[in-house]
Order: structure tokens, then sequence, then C-alpha cells
């Protein structure tokens, strides 16, 4: 179980990296005419704050764990991410876009395993 969580703690971290990236470098209308219609309901600021906590989940999934240094952040940086998924989700929904939610669900379940694991059976601590 432990390579299980791994994995999927590698790719949340890879896939929120890319679109926490592409949230903090590219504007708020380019991010809209791509497809995150979405981004027309919130400031630059929010998105900005947004791409910025995607990242910083991503940095938190892995790298604690790596060094072995403030373990704990690993389930909390997975918690935070089913929390923004979670605010994705109403945030889809309110706009009626459901394609987008099935996304958010998936992420948010994923999200939710890793902080089962590491804060459960498999912590880096036990």
């Amino acid at each position: 179980m432990n390579v299980v969580l791994w994995i999927i703690a590698g790719l949340l971290a890879a896939f929120f990296l890319a679109v926490g990236t592409m949230k903090l470098t590219q504007p708020k209308q380019k991010l809209a005419s791509s497809g995150l219609a979405w981004t027309e309901d919130l400031s630059d600021g929010a998105v900005k704050f947004i791409g910025t906590a995607e990242v910083l989940a991503a940095v938190g999934l892995i790298l604690p764990a790596l060094f072995g240094i403030a373990q704990v952040l690993v389930p909390l940086a997975a918690l935070g991410l089913v929390l923004l998924m979670a605010g994705a989700a109403i945030t889809h929904a309110r706009r009626k876009e459901t394609q987008m939610i099935t996304m958010n669900v998936v992420l948010l379940i994923l999200a939710a395993v890793v902080v089962w694991g590491r804060f459960g059976t498999y912590s880096f601590t036990a």
C-alpha cells in the first residue's frame, strides 16, 4: 500500500504542479479562453491564489516525504487538495459544468486516499 500511496501522491503532484503553474503564469483572459471559463467569475488575485495553493500542495505531497523532514505535511497537503477540489466541485455545480465535477470528484477521492493512508496505518512515523 505504501507504493500505491507514493504513486497516487506522485500523480497528484504532477497534475497540480502543472495546472497550478499554468494559473500562475498565464493571464486570466487566456485561461478563460482555453477552457477554464470559471476564471471569469473570480479576480486575478483569486486565480493566482488557487494556483499558488495547487503548486504548494504538489510540493507538499512529495518533498517532505522524500527528504524525511516534517512528513506530516504530506497528508496535510493532500487534505488541502481535498478541500480545494470540494470548492472546485461546488463552483462547477453552480456554473452547471457537470463534466468538470467528475474530474474534481476523482481528484478529491485520490487526495482523500492519501490523507487516509498517511494519517493512518501507512504514515511515515508508524
